[in-house]
């Protein structure tokens, strides 16, 4: 089975990257992303991986794996690749069995080229999605909206027989009540995050595709990036996680998170029975404020929402924090999902909510996990100092 994935370096993409070839062995696997993370970051990945997935990927990047490429005249041919090796066709071989290739899918040429690195393949998950880019970075609505039409129109003039895209449980009208698949899909006002997911919904009704909704996805490898999306650079990481320290929550939150992994062994399954349609992502609890105070590892300083909102706009604004406060809108709105169409497939979450956050908050306050290839190393959080996220870019402009 040959498989593509966009988005193949951010949070799912390299839960997806470790998962994939350990649960389908004879899958290959082409990771598609703006920037190629380097070979050590990947290794880095391996080793810093979910539970069980790092020897795995040890041994395989040791070992070398049998890449498929493209040849001019389109014919698909097995050959042996060392890692770091590029091909002619532009993908480049990496370790686990998983060959990359550069491509924004933004720009107005992406098009032509992700045809020709999705022809012959089995299948297409498109995980692409820009959450908080920075100001030299391209805006959220190129990279989201403009990237996913590329990629749809890619798949069907390459004729690829399966599709699954990643959208979210932030897509769905807000609700009082748990929601299964068929709720509406309008987005949450003031969150361009969720008007945008809402839009790629309306985009996809038009494809006959699989979409899959998860709630907060977390890992431990995804710390440093999480840390520079939220974190102020003001507060050091290692102060998360103290039990002296207030987390100021409003009353009436309550949150459901799930691993980066069983995201990805989702999206295998989906794979592996190639169904199509909605399918909600997440974990059987669902966390209220409080829990969620002692999962961070402080105490809870009940705080109200709209206090919280004041204290944001002027802090993002200036670039104290990096945080719009439209997330703070959606984390209050976002609805509880009920996930049973996923389990009636065989799905089990292996990660419980509440471990799957302590370990994640873990990382970010030890410095752990691999940094992305898009952002900020450590060493550099005063360099962050008036750079939050410019309106045009956070606001999808």
């Amino acid at each position: 089975m040959r498989v593509v994935v966009t988005g193949a370096s951010g949070n799912i993409g390299t839960a997806l990257c470790r998962v994939l070839p350990a649960e389908l062995p004879d899958a290959d696997v082409l990771g598609i992303a703006r920037r190629v993370p380097a070979d050590e970051d990947r290794a880095a990945g391996a080793r810093h991986g979910g539970a069980g997935s790092g020897g795995t990927q040890r041994v395989a990047a040791q070992r070398g794996a049998a890449q498929r490429s493209e040849t001019r005249t389109g014919e698909t041919r097995l050959h042996e690749s060392r890692a770091g090796e590029t091909r002619s066709d532009g993908t480049r071989a990496g370790p686990g069995g998983v060959s990359w290739l550069s491509c924004d899918i933004g720009a107005p040429s992406a098009e032509a080229r992700l045809t020709r690195a999705f022809a012959g393949a089995d299948a297409v998950v498109h995980l692409a999605w820009a959450i908080q880019p920075g100001m030299d970075e391209p805006a959220m609505r190129r990279t989201n909206l403009d990237g996913s039409a590329h990629v749809l129109a890619a798949a069907e003039r390459a004729g690829v027989p399966h599709v699954v895209v990643a959208s979210s449980v932030a897509a769905y009208t807000p609700a009082d009540h748990p929601v299964d698949e068929d709720w509406p899909c309008a987005g949450v006002p003031g969150s361009t995050y969720s008007l945008q997911k809402a839009q790629l919904e309306r985009m996809l009704d038009g494809h006959d595709v699989a979409r899959v909704r998860p709630c907060a996805v977390v890992q431990p490898d995804a710390g440093a990036e999480l840390d520079r999306w939220v974190l102020s650079p003001l507060i050091p990481p290692f102060l998360i996680g103290r039990r002296w320290l207030p987390v100021p929550l409003w009353n009436g939150l309550r949150a459901q998170v799930v691993h980066a992994e069983d995201v990805a062994r989702a999206i295998t399954l989906i794979l592996r029975r190639r169904v199509t349609g909605a399918f909600n992502v997440a974990s059987g609890s669902v966390l209220h404020a409080d829990e969620l105070a002692g999962v961070l590892g402080g105490f809870r300083l009940p705080v109200p929402l709209r206090l919280l909102e004041g204290v944001a706009w002027p802090t993002w604004r200036v670039g104290l924090q990096p945080m719009h406060p439209g997330w703070l809108r959606l984390a209050d709105q976002a609805s509880i999902v009920d996930t049973s169409r996923l389990r009636a497939l065989g799905w089990r979450p292996r990660h419980d909510a509440r471990e799957a956050l302590a370990e994640f908050v873990a990382a970010v306050s030890e410095g752990r996990g691999s940094w992305g290839p898009l952002a900020p190393r450590a060493g550099a959080r005063w360099r962050r100092l008036g750079l939050a996220r410019p309106v045009r870019q956070s606001q999808g402009g």
